[in-house]
């Protein structure tokens, strides 16, 4: 199970890697300028790059995965390919992690044995691929300008972003509370995919946001996140890798690149300054009030990137490229998260504040819980070498209802005598033969008066 993982993870590197090379309508020039410069930031061979193109052309993510650990040895002194691209990894994460951190890291997740890599050595590989802490400093430092772009055609590329909402009398007691707004626009046509106010800031927003958006038109080439923690998530990698999408952050405290989207937050404040003196007090009544001003303000009318008399919903509409549907499973499996939880002593998992039913067979286990986010009235529960299962909300009724039988393992076993005390007995016994004083013969003389 957890190696299954760990090649899942890889497969999901792997391809946010080599997407900028399954663009369409890449000419012969550009391909190799992609391939080049992934190359040198990635620090792997062109060679390692064509064979995860050849994988994932001949068995779509699946064949990103690892088919296991190569027997080959290491040259003495050297660094494995693999352990080497997670060390530059890990400097690209944090550039300012040193050497001996990077190792330390490495050792403690166990994919280097302690001593196995020499500070020297991995700093020479590093410094080779570029990535020493002063070339790093070097790349910090360098300026990019933010430049116009607009996609040719429809779902190559969506943006998103979030933007504080209006407070509403919904919190405990009918306090006000802030709302939040997730809109994801087409970069091609600013036809907006879907856009909605929601009660709170984490990722479900983005990733409920991102999932209705597929669902009515279908899946983007590319999306462009904000680079916000709701949107940098393990599982929303996940998601893009399966179903094909290309994923791209921008970079922090660069409003600018995010433009489409940013110049539609402000068209939205127009729409804030109604609902002030409209005042909703439910959140649904402000998002009907949303579609409303969205399809008549905003969809249906030209948009002056786009020509005369041409709106945003006439452009997306008009757009020949056809849109590609995923089947409802793949949907469903691609948007599926995974977590562990420990069974406790009633044969539960506590779970999003609710408590789930696995199994009294499972009291102190630990499990994995795989579920969807958008439907929590169930969840699947995985051990290793059981068939996956599902586990319901426990109702807690006015009356108890009858506990159900332990399972076997946990019963109490009937014993015919006390194997403590038998043992006991034994130990017992082996220490009085120790003790007793050691037999000695010995002559005994009578004193008289010829013998002493």
């Amino acid at each position: 199970m957890r190696d299954q993982k760990k090649a899942e993870d890889a497969a999901v590197q792997r391809f946010q890697l080599i997407a900028p090379l399954l663009e369409e309508g890449l000419d012969t020039g550009k391909f190799k300028e992609l391939k080049h410069q992934i190359c040198k930031t990635s620090g792997l061979s062109e060679r390692t790059i064509r064979r995860y193109l050849s994988q994932y052309r001949n068995d779509g993510f699946f064949g990103l995965k690892p088919k296991g650990k190569s027997t080959t040895q290491t040259k003495r002194g050297g660094i494995p390919p693999h352990i080497l691209e997670q060390a530059i990894l890990l400097r690209k994460e944090v550039p300012s992690r040193s050497i001996a951190q990077i190792i330390q890291i490495l050792e403690w997740e166990r994919l280097a044995e302690p001593g196995q890599i020499k500070r020297s050595t991995l700093q020479e590989k590093l410094q080779e691929k570029g990535y020493s802490s002063r070339q790093m400093r070097l790349y910090s430092q360098s300026g990019v300008a933010a430049r116009r772009f607009q996609k040719r055609h429809r779902n190559q590329l969506w943006q998103s972003d979030i933007k504080y909402g209006p407070y509403l009398p919904i919190g405990p007691n009918g306090t006000n509370k802030q709302v939040y707004l997730v809109a994801i626009i087409d970069d091609a046509t600013r036809f907006i995919l879907h856009g909605a106010f929601y009660p709170t800031l984490d990722s479900r927003i983005v990733e409920d946001a991102f999932r209705q958006a597929i669902q009515k038109y279908g899946v983007p080439e590319a999306v462009y996140f904000d680079n916000g923690k709701q949107y940098r998530t393990r599982w929303m990698s996940r998601t893009c890798s399966k179903l094909g999408t290309r994923l791209i952050f921008a970079r922090p405290y660069s409003a600018e690149s995010k433009g489409k989207v940013e110049r539609f937050n402000r068209v939205v404040d127009s729409f804030l300054s109604e609902v002030a003196v409209e005042k909703p007090d439910t959140l649904d009544r402000l998002n009907e009030l949303f579609q409303v001003w969205l399809s008549e303000c905003y969809q249906n009318k030209p948009h002056s990137a786009l020509g005369e008399k041409i709106s945003p919903e006439s452009a997306y509409r008009s757009d020949r490229k056809p849109l590609r549907f995923v089947d409802p499973d793949l949907l469903a499996d691609a948007f599926l998260h995974c977590e562990t939880r420990k069974v406790d002593k009633s044969g539960c998992i506590s779970f999003l504040d609710q408590k789930y039913e696995v199994g009294l067979s499972f009291i102190g286990r630990q499990v994995d819980v795989v579920y969807d986010p958008s439907d929590l009235e169930e969840l699947t529960i995985e051990y290793e070498g059981y068939t996956p299962w599902k586990a319901r909300k426990l109702i807690i009724g006015e009356k108890a209802g009858k506990r159900p039988p332990l399972p076997s393992h946990f019963q109490k076993q009937e014993a015919e005598s006390s194997r403590l005390l038998k043992a006991a007995e034994s130990k017992h016994q082996e220490r009085q033969i120790e003790q007793a004083p050691a037999v000695t013969f010995r002559t005994v003389w009578k004193e008289d008066a010829n013998n002493v």
